[in-house]
C-alpha cells in the first residue's frame, strides 16, 4: 500500500437509527459532535435516518406513500385561505 493516502483517525463510532433507536458500533473516520454511552463506554455519535434495521428492502416491510392523497388533503385544508 502507498503511504500517506489513508486516514489515520479510525476509531469506534456509534451509529444510531433515529426511526427505531437501533444502535450499532463500527470503525469510522466520520466527524461527530455528540457522544453516546454504550455498555459504559462513551463513543462519538452519528445519527442516521435509515439503516439496515429500518430499510424496507432488508425488513421486508414496504411503506407506500400516497403522495397524491397528501397533496389533495393539503389543498383542501388550506383552500379557505385562498383569496
Amino acid at each position: 500500500m502507498r503511504k500517506g493516502i489513508h486516514p489515520e483517525n479510525y476509531r469506534m463510532v456509534a451509529f444510531k437509527d433515529m426511526s427505531n433507536n437501533d444502535v450499532f458500533l463500527t470503525k469510522s473516520t466520520a466527524d461527530a459532535k455528540e457522544t453516546l454511552e454504550v455498555d459504559g463506554v462513551e463513543y462519538p455519535l452519528i445519527k442516521l435516518e435509515i439503516s439496515r434495521t429500518s430499510h424496507p428492502y432488508y425488513t421486508g416491510k414496504v411503506k407506500l406513500i400516497d403522495a397524491a392523497g397528501r397533496i389533495d388533503k393539503f389543498k383542501t385544508k388550506y383552500a379557505k385561505f385562498k383569496k
